[in-house]
């Protein structure tokens, strides 16, 4: 076993592998970027080295520094984590010829099932069956590929993963438009525009097998569903897949082994199947669509329903020792689910977001693998995941039902959070009875992005926080200074007035939206109308948070300040989210019709097309390509309209 390991990562994952490597009895060693300097997983770790810079292309993304810093302290491997350099064979080079162990497959492997198009035709070799399709070299008269294959299909980059450089294209009309946008978002994602055309599945679910090998042979650890996913990006994942019979778990489990085992395969990898669900789950419906060459993000449903730690098996294994266990030993027990919580505001179409964490509690009865703390930052230049929020339950009702009240004990404050969402996923009626296919989101969003309205009760408790002279010493409020005060919260687009008047020691009473409620707050314990309840408040800049439940936020406005932004009603477009300016698409004195491309805004890895909101005649462009902007900041301007006579 190795003595010392360098973590080419950051993140929860970094700190998750510290985690096993301190119950092993091995040392760690972090790398970090400027940004990172205070990270959590550079806290862990027994030693840190800084790598500067703040971007990935700056800092993680460095081969030869993050091998300097292995070979300078000693350390004998380095694990790559996922995401950064975990798929890339030209550092797994790098790192052999340093004389260091690559926790995780060869290079040969990578390359095997890097790109696409060749994994597939090695598949078909390997007989392992995939998805109708042109997965040729040739990138000409691709149109012509795509009425071959019969429409709806899916144009999808070579390499790389994420959703990026993925469109569906349901006529011929959409096709080259679709291409386009493909091909230019995998040019600049993974240095290679080439694509391939697959039949898309109209009732597909996303089916993954866990594999282990040992450069000779492989076992599988079962399937995790991964359907519930928006813009291709798995929001919940779970083990087993719900509805899975026993003849299609063999075979879904022994065609990833095959695919395993046909590029000598060591270490964790998965092998992704789509399902046609459209006729129940049978053996000859799934088709191979990938395999990732790392440990997945999602691993620890596996790990709950069997009982393995995926990375000590990593550890043992690169450092040469047999697989752990034979197929025949591996077991499921219960069932497991994994949300991933995410600063990201999911009413304005899921746009990153960012903040400091201020408040930050999570749940006791749940397994949470995080790489942040209280008072910690969500950045524009990473991945903005808070959290991975994983149960485990005797079955799968009682694993919903755990998750359901794991989300509600979730406190989080400074940022907007997917939590809400999360939850109504979790208690949506076909979702509970096992009823998912990736569309199922898409399908259903309208229902399942309904905000949480808070009661008066809650609104009083947060008046009374907001009115509190500990908590917000700068409001000007206490509520000596009279007999009764008024507390102005705004929540969502609705402002609320609450009348506070105190009745002797920590009593009020709170009269709001036409209710009048007795509410005590003693010793952190809050009591409204002689009822004990599991409400929590949180006080942050300008705002309240009230958690019970649901979690409700109240902005305090400042009367003191009542100056207006700028207004994005069509005239200007404002910037939804901090991020890097990819390209503009107009300059001043042109035309543009509703609807029409202005810019692309990168943010958190991901591209967002800003359309107009009108017709109308650009005034102004405040941003060329390459800018950095923040959140509000006004990029484009039209003329004004002109007014009706």
């Amino acid at each position: 076993m190795f003595d010392k390991i360098l973590i080419a990562n950051r993140g929860e994952i970094a700190c998750r592998i510290i985690d096993t490597c301190g119950r092993m009895g091995v040392r760690t060693v972090a790398v970090f970027s400027d940004v990172d300097r205070g990270a959590r997983h550079v806290h862990m770790a027994d030693e840190a080295i800084p790598l500067g810079g703040h971007t990935p292309a700056e800092s993680y993304l460095r081969m030869d520094a993050v091998i300097e810093a292995a070979t300078r302290t000693g350390a004998q491997a380095i694990h790559p984590g996922y995401g950064f350099l975990s798929e890339n064979p030209d550092f797994v080079e790098k790192v052999v010829a340093a004389g260091l162990v690559f926790i995780g497959p060869s290079a040969d492997a990578i390359r095997a099932m890097g790109l696409k198009d060749a994994a597939k035709a090695l598949m078909q070799k390997s007989n392992v069956p995939v998805v109708p399709g042109y997965h040729g070299a040739g990138q000409d008269d691709l149109a012509a590929r795509a009425a071959e294959i019969g429409y709806p299909v899916l144009i999808k980059a070579v390499a790389g993963g994420g959703g990026k450089g993925m469109r569906r294209v349901d006529d011929e009309a959409e096709f080259e438009n679709a291409l386009d946008a493909a091909r230019s978002e995998a040019a600049k994602a993974f240095g290679n525009d080439a694509v391939l055309i697959e039949k898309f599945v109209t009732q597909p679910r996303h089916i993954e097998v866990q594999v282990f090998g040992d450069g000779t042979d492989a076992v599988h650890l079962f399937e995790r569903d991964c359907s519930l996913q928006r813009r291709h990006q798995k929001v919940i994942e779970e083990a087993p897949a719900p509805g899975m019979t026993p003849e299609m778990r063999a075979a879904m489990g022994q065609a990833a082994c095959r695919a395993a085992q046909a590029v000598g395969y060591a270490g964790a990898g998965t092998v992704e199947f789509i399902v046609d669900a459209s006729d129940g789950l049978r053996e000859d419906r799934f088709y191979f669509m990938e395999m990732n060459t790392r440990l997945q993000v999602e691993h620890p449903v596996t790990e709950e329903i069997t009982g393995v730690d995926l990375v000590e098996w990593q550890l043992r294994v690169a450092s040469g020792a047999p697989l752990p266990m034979t197929q025949e030993d591996l077991q499921i027990t219960g069932h497991a689910f994994e949300a991933r919580i995410y600063a990201e505001d999911v009413p304005a179409g899921f746009l990153p977001a960012t903040g400091t964490l201020h408040h930050l509690t999570f749940a006791d009865n749940a397994r949470i693998d995080t790489g942040v703390r209280q008072g910690d930052e969500i950045s524009t230049f990473y991945d903005p995941m808070i959290a991975k929020l994983t149960v485990h339950g005797a079955d799968r009702a009682d694993a919903l039902a755990r998750m359901d009240r794991a989300l509600s004990a979730t406190q989080i404050a400074g940022t907007v959070t997917n939590i809400a969402f999360l939850r109504a996923l979790a208690g949506h009626a076909g979702f509970a009875a096992g009823e998912v296919d990736t569309g199922l989101i898409e399908r259903d969003l309208a229902m399942l992005n309904q905000p949480a309205k808070p009661c008066s009760r809650t609104i009083a408790i947060a008046a009374i926080t907001a009115l509190n002279p500990v908590s917000h010493p700068h409001q000007g409020f206490t509520l000596w200074d009279s007999l009764r005060q008024t507390a102005s919260l705004e929540h969502g687009d609705e402002v609320v007035a609450a009348h506070v008047s105190p009745v002797g020691g920590d009593i009020y009473q709170v009269e709001v939206k036409g209710a009048s409620h007795r509410v005590e707050n003693k010793q952190e314990s809050w009591h409204v109308d002689g009822v004990k309840v599991t409400a929590q408040t949180a006080s942050l800049p300008g705002e309240v948070a009230v958690f019970w439940g649901n979690s409700y936020f109240f902005d305090i406005p400042d009367p003191l300040s009542r100056a207006g932004g700028a207004s994005d009603g069509g005239d200007a477009t404002l910037a939804p989210m901090p991020g890097l300016v990819r390209s503009v698409f107009v300059a001043p004195g042109e035309e543009v019709q509703e609807g029409d491309r202005l810019l692309v805004l990168e943010a958190m890895k991901m591209e967002h097309v800003l359309k107009a909101a009108r017709a109308g005649v650009i005034a102004a462009v405040n941003v060329a390509e390459g800018s950095q902007i923040a959140a509000g900041d006004i990029l484009v301007a039209l003329e004004p309209e002109e007014s009706a006579p």
